[in-house]
């Protein structure tokens, strides 16, 4: 037969601990997931672009001889392609149009490459390096990958936060309850009953409570972090293009519930025990 707990919260508590667990957790789970997603959007920023570069060519003069050093290490690059003037025309543009049609007679020769490996891209930058701009793409993009650190910063302190507002809740919904049911717990000294045991009671109730909000938390927060990635993905350019989560981000998420439970039945136990010994 199910053994009871000697007593529980009263409807209106559990109402609230329920909706703000629920809260809490959604935001805990979305910010975690914004944050693994932007980990893994600057892991394939930079793997996507540490073996290009930019070779700029601006002295008309010294065109012949950085093409002659592109083609003697050839062997050294997957891919090669020259910008074609048409090209670098549009790329100009906006300043181009807007009065700046002169520009167009200081255009930049340039070349984009794909180096095998990060020795022959530093091999190849010193040997043309006196005749041409030699622009690694990892380099040029570091205030995107700096950008993505912050917003990876931003979210591991609001997951702080939250993490500590359910410290916060759970500490206060059982020194509440302690209080209202003060008279519970002097019946329960006077029979003999441990202090683990009420501390036991009170972590069966807010275990319950906190499992139900953390399912309804993740339910509600997968949907809107999906939607955030399929919004992220349609820019199909920059950082943001690159967002998402694999099988270990997801794990990752699904276990997070689990441990907020873990975490406010553990707060619970310790923040009773104190009470209880305070009460002494």
């Amino acid at each position: 037969m199910k053994k009871p707990t000697v007593f529980s919260l009263v409807r209106e508590q559990s109402v609230f601990m329920t909706t703000i667990m629920g809260l809490l957790t959604f935001l805990s789970v979305l910010a975690l997931g914004i944050a693994l997603s932007i980990g893994t959007g600057v892991i394939r920023w930079n793997a996507q672009w540490d073996n290009f570069a930019t070779v700029q060519v601006t002295d008309s003069k010294n065109i012949d001889t950085a093409a002659k050093i592109i083609e003697e290490n050839r062997d050294k690059m997957k891919s090669v392609r020259r910008i074609s003037n048409d090209e670098m025309a549009d790329l100009m543009r906006p300043w181009i149009s807007n009065g700046g049609a002169a520009l167009k007679n200081y255009l930049p020769t340039m070349w984009e490459i794909e180096f095998k490996n990060s020795d022959d891209m530093t091999s190849v930058q010193k040997s043309i390096a006196t005749n041409a701009r030699f622009l690694p793409h990892a380099s040029a993009l570091k205030t995107s990958t700096s950008a993505g650190w912050k917003m990876i910063g931003i979210s591991v302190l609001v997951l702080a936060l939250a993490l500590g507002a359910i410290g916060v809740s759970i500490s206060y919904i059982a020194r509440n309850t302690a209080m209202l049911h003060r008279r519970e717990l002097e019946i329960l000294t006077q029979i003999g009953a441990s202090d683990s045991f009420v501390a036991r009671q009170m972590q069966i109730i807010v275990a319950k409570i906190t499992a139900l909000a953390a399912i309804c938390g993740f339910t509600a927060a997968a949907p809107v972090l999906l939607l955030i990635l399929s919004a992220a993905r349609s820019t199909r350019v920059g950082l943001m293009a690159m967002l998402g989560l694999g099988a270990f981000g997801w794990w990752t998420l699904f276990f997070m519930p689990i441990l907020i439970v873990i975490f406010a039945v553990f707060v619970t136990r310790r923040t009773t025990l104190n009470i209880l010994k305070s009460e002494q």
